[in-house]
C-alpha cells in the first residue's frame, strides 16, 4: 500500500514476528473471580525503527474463535453470537494511527480497535526492550466488553461477567 511504502521510505522497516514468543490474553472477572484466557491464533505486523518511531505502524489480527478459556464447552460458548459471533466476525483487529516515543523504550500508541463490527479509537502505553537480538513490544489495553457488544442478551448483566477486560500482549519480532 502507499502508506506502507511511505513508512518504509521514512525508515520504518517491517519486522518478522516470532509467534512462539508472542502472546495475546484477555483477563476479566467472572462471578468476581479473575479469569485469564489466551488467544491461540493471531498475527502481528510491525514496521518499526527506534531511530524514527513516528513513522512506525502496527497491525494485529486476532482469530476470535481461538480464545482458550481452558474448557472446550466455554470456548464454543464465547464464539456464539451473544459473545464474539465468530462465524460473522472471525477477526478482531487493531491498526495503529500514531506511534510516538516519549522516552527510550517507551511508546505511546493510538489506533482503532475493531471487535464484532464495532471500531473504537484507543490509546495505550507500550514498552519496547531488546532481548536476544529481538525487539519485544509489551503492553496492556483496558476495554469495556459491552462497548463492543461482547455479551449480549442475558450476558449484558455485569454481575456474572464484569464489563472490564484487560487485553495484555507481547509481540517479539526481529528485522
Amino acid at each position: 500500500t502507499v502508506l506502507a511504502g511511505v513508512a518504509l521510505a521514512a525508515g520504518a522497516a517491517p519486522l518478522k514476528t516470532d509467534m512462539a514468543q508472542s502472546s495475546v490474553t484477555a483477563t476479566f472477572r467472572q462471578m468476581n473471580v479473575p479469569v485469564e484466557a489466551k488467544f491461540t491464533r493471531f498475527s502481528a505486523q510491525i514496521d518499526y525503527d527506534a531511530k524514527e518511531p513516528d513513522y512506525s505502524k502496527a497491525r494485529v489480527e486476532i482469530d476470535t474463535a481461538s480464545l482458550d478459556l481452558g474448557d472446550p464447552d466455554m470456548n464454543r460458548e464465547v464464539a456464539k453470537p451473544e459473545w464474539f459471533s465468530s462465524a460473522k466476525y472471525p477477526k478482531a483487529s487493531f491498526v495503529s494511527t500514531t506511534i510516538r516515543s516519549p522516552s527510550p523504550g517507551k511508546l505511546s500508541v493510538a489506533g482503532k480497535l475493531l471487535i464484532k463490527g464495532k471500531s473504537i479509537d484507543v490509546s495505550f502505553p507500550l514498552t519496547m526492550t531488546v532481548r536476544g537480538g529481538k525487539q519485544v513490544f509489551e503492553g496492556q489495553l483496558p476495554i469495556k466488553r459491552l462497548s463492543y457488544k461482547i455479551g449480549e442478551g442475558e450476558w449484558k448483566d455485569t454481575s456474572m461477567v464484569a464489563d472490564d477486560v484487560l487485553i495484555k500482549f507481547r509481540v517479539t519480532a526481529a528485522p
